[in-house]
């Protein structure tokens, strides 16, 4: 390990908590992220079921949003069993790097440490993935406990505190789905690293850039804003 794999390391983790921060809690260039944006329209959605006895779709939904999360937890799970069977040939692969050229090889201590970053990465979004699954779980509980529609207008503030539970736990299981597939995302960027260190932070950066696009500059963002869009 050198000093550029250190200043590298610390970028490739003060980049990503700053991508959390900006995302989450924050404007950037006078703009709301799309995760704010769609917070906003998590509230709408919630609300307008309160209006609806049949509610069929909205536990679709609710199941979509469940299923998508199993989906990558099992994927993490995938993902850290491959980074142990690559310790378990790591002669192999230092070789192989070994004689690539334009590739910084730091040994076999360096490359066990860099795998054993990535096996940390996927388990923290295999952890991230697995509290979201629950919360979302949660959330359909709290859904089934909403007043029917004749109840919410006879108790209209006992309905919205029961729509507010439901808004609360559905956007904290959206924060930790979206933290763990940010540290997918990122895991591309870390792959760099293998390569060098400065191939490291070139990666990083450029995931980076495309997250804080989709998030602030992307048609996506502006589809689901409250602005006339030609």
């Amino acid at each position: 390990m050198t000093t550029a794999d250190y200043v590298a390391l610390a970028l490739f983790v003060l980049l990503w908590v700053a991508l959390n921060w900006i995302t989450s809690s924050t404007r950037f260039f006078n703009r709301p992220s799309l995760t704010l944006a769609m917070n906003e329209r998590r509230r709408e959605w919630i609300y307008n079921s309160l209006r609806r006895d049949l509610k069929m779709i909205d536990t679709q939904i609710l199941s979509g949003l469940q299923n998508g999360t199993g989906f990558f937890a099992s994927t993490s799970i995938f993902a850290i069993g491959s980074c142990f069977a690559l310790l378990g040939a790591t002669d192999k692969v230092n070789a192989f790097f070994s004689d690539m050229p334009f590739v910084f090889n730091g040994g076999r201590g360096a490359f066990e440490i860099k795998v054993a970053g990535l096996a940390c990465l996927f388990g923290y979004a295999f952890f991230k993935f697995g509290w979201a699954y629950r919360l979302f779980n949660y959330c359909t509980i709290l859904f089934g406990a909403l007043p029917m529609r004749e109840d919410a207008e006879l108790d209209p503030l006992g309905a919205e505190r029961a729509a507010e539970r439901v808004i609360r736990m559905n956007i904290i299981a959206a924060r930790n789905f979206n933290a763990g597939l940010r540290a997918i995302f990122l895991s591309i960027g870390y792959l760099g690293w293998f390569l060098s260190p400065y191939v490291f932070m070139v990666t990083t950066m450029f995931i980076i850039i495309v997250l804080v696009r989709r998030q602030f500059f992307s048609d996506a963002r502006l589809a689901i804003m409250d602005i006339d869009v030609p």
